[in-house]
């Protein structure tokens, strides 16, 4: 299936995504509906995870459409960042997680499309940045909210005030990048990871994404109190019998 600018495949349990809008991938609005097409195919298929790619040499995304920004009167910027943020947010809120495979660079908008998936895979020649400041903006698609709780905050103020492009390695190094693999092979290895996924229980995947949140966000009291309560719904409602029945058969479980 496809859109312009994004098209979308499943194979098994896992939908992967492909962008490509040349020259750089720019998050401008045929992107963004793009992007919300495939999300609405995930919604409708019984894919478990999500894996999002490039088509394109050398980058991942480069960003925010600058052609779309530098026009536009104040009302139509703020519509403009509100469409972004909002098919991000449809991403990093999403049941099902999500693998950004990244090869090339992952700037400004890019990065923070990678940084609303679940987790990132980076080929080692990939470049990651967020460098709004030298057009006097700050990252503002969650940038400056998901990197610090990635990488910490004084790691996410040196990324973002220097507005330098961080390597591969690095990006590793500091928890920005999951897994880092050679160039070329983001993407076949971001499959696989997610074809381990799922083979899981997706109600517990589920409920891991969420605590984790839980864990950004809230007292450790409360965050073990919503902990509690969704691993006694999981208990109930989830497919733990499955899981245990199967543990003690010694056979791979049968998961939905």
């Amino acid at each position: 299936m496809t859109s312009t600018v994004v098209s979308w495949e499943q194979h098994g349990r896992v939908l992967t995504v492909h962008m490509r809008r040349p020259p750089v991938n720019a998050l401008g609005h045929p992107m963004i509906d793009g992007l919300h097409a495939a999300m609405d195919a995930l919604d409708a298929s019984d894919a478990k995870v999500l894996v999002l790619s490039s088509t394109l040499t050398g980058f991942f995304a480069a960003g925010a459409d600058i052609r779309t920004m530098s026009g536009a009167t104040p009302a139509e910027f703020a519509d403009y960042g509100t469409a972004l943020r909002g098919v991000l947010d449809r991403i990093a809120g999403h049941a099902r997680p999500s693998i950004a495979a990244i090869e090339g660079r992952a700037l400004g908008g890019g990065l923070e499309l990678a940084m609303a998936a679940s987790l990132r895979v980076g080929g080692e020649a990939a470049l990651l940045g967020l460098p709004e400041v030298k057009l006097g903006l700050i990252p503002g698609a969650g940038g400056t909210q998901r990197l610090p709780r990635l990488v910490g905050r004084g790691r996410a103020l040196d990324i973002m005030l220097t507005a330098r492009e961080i390597p591969a390695a690095e990006a590793h190094a500091i928890g920005l990048l999951d897994q880092l693999v050679p160039e070329g092979d983001a993407e076949s290895r971001a499959q696989a990871l997610a074809a381990t996924l799922a083979e899981y229980s997706a109600p517990a995947l589920t409920a891991v994404l969420r605590c984790v949140d839980d864990a950004d966000t809230l007292p450790i009291a409360d965050g073990m109190t919503r902990e509690a309560q969704r691993v006694e719904a999981l208990f109930t409602d989830g497919e733990v019998a499955e899981g245990l029945r199967a543990f003690l058969d010694r056979r791979r479980p049968d998961f939905a």
